[in-house]
């Protein structure tokens, strides 16, 4: 259906696992997630989006409405339910999904007396990797789109991945709730998983017309160095629309300058992992 989804799929060795997390709502984190995971596939990788979010906005957002959502991550987080039992195929070649529902609201309450509550999707994730006779069970990138705040399912999150990706508004307060991100961050580090680091920040909703959007950007890239990624999301409408009708941006508009901007952050994102040995989990 669309040009940019035939592209064959690379070779395929350990996945890289990368998380996407800001506890701010509204920062552009599952509209980053599904773009960038697009645009990775795009250029001929296969990816994995885990939706934890209870909204399952990144489901929606992929075209995978509440009626085609048999099973969610809430099935491989309480059930053990195998993640190739779950996720499904998008409109977009190479990406996948496991939905989310909101089942996953209860997901504290369920899993309260359970000792290894913080590590049910490192679990699930290392159970798909090791039936590697399953040639579905590989991917190049698992991305996991967390809700907006630092709770129970953020932690499994954190605790599975490799690195975080820090989708950041251009906004006024935009610094102060980063820190509060990086120090959970540092704590999941000491304490669940000490090869998690920061893989960048990207700047989302740029308004070239507004000072404002200017001025974080640049206490942003002092604050943060080379953490922060070159590629800024400017505010673009067809972003903004492209998940009412259930694609990614790039599916809907390929030429617009949210999806040149995508295209060119997963360009930095596996430009960053070149040399990047990738821990098994």
């Amino acid at each position: 259906m669309f040009g940019f989804i035939n592209k064959k799929i690379k070779n395929i060795d350990k996945p890289r696992i990368l998380v996407f997390a800001n506890q701010k709502g509204g920062v552009g984190k599952t509209t980053t997630a599904i773009n960038l995971g697009s645009a990775i596939a795009e250029k001929g990788y296969k990816v994995l989006i885990i939706d934890l979010d209870p909204q399952g906005n990144a489901s929606t957002g992929l075209g995978i409405y509440k009626e085609a959502r048999e099973f969610s991550s809430y099935d491989i987080l309480v059930d053990k339910m195998p993640i190739n039992n779950v996720k499904l195929q998008t409109i977009v070649k190479n990406l996948y999904l496991v939905p989310s529902t909101l089942d996953l609201l209860g997901i504290e309450a369920t899993l309260a007396s359970d000792e290894n509550r913080s590590f049910k999707l490192k679990d699930a994730i290392q159970d798909m990797l090791l039936d590697t006779e399953n040639t579905e069970n590989k991917y190049n990138y698992i991305l996991i789109d967390c809700p907006p705040s630092l709770n129970l399912l953020t932690i499994n999150a954190l605790a599975a991945s490799d690195a975080v990706i820090v989708p950041l508004q251009c906004e006024f307060y935009a610094l102060e709730g980063l820190g509060q991100l990086l120090e959970t961050v540092d704590h999941v580090k000491k304490t669940l998983n000490a090869n998690l680091a920061i893989h960048g920040i990207v700047l989302t909703m740029f308004d070239e017309r507004n000072n404002l959007s200017g001025q974080v950007e640049k206490d942003v890239r002092e604050y943060m160095k080379d953490k922060v990624y070159e590629t800024v999301i400017p505010r673009n409408v067809r972003v903004s629309e492209a998940p009412s009708y259930g694609k990614p941006v790039l599916a809907y508009d390929y030429k617009c300058s949210g999806s040149k901007a995508y295209i060119k952050l997963a360009s930095e994102v596996l430009n960053r992992d070149k040399n990047t040995t990738i821990n098994p989990i």
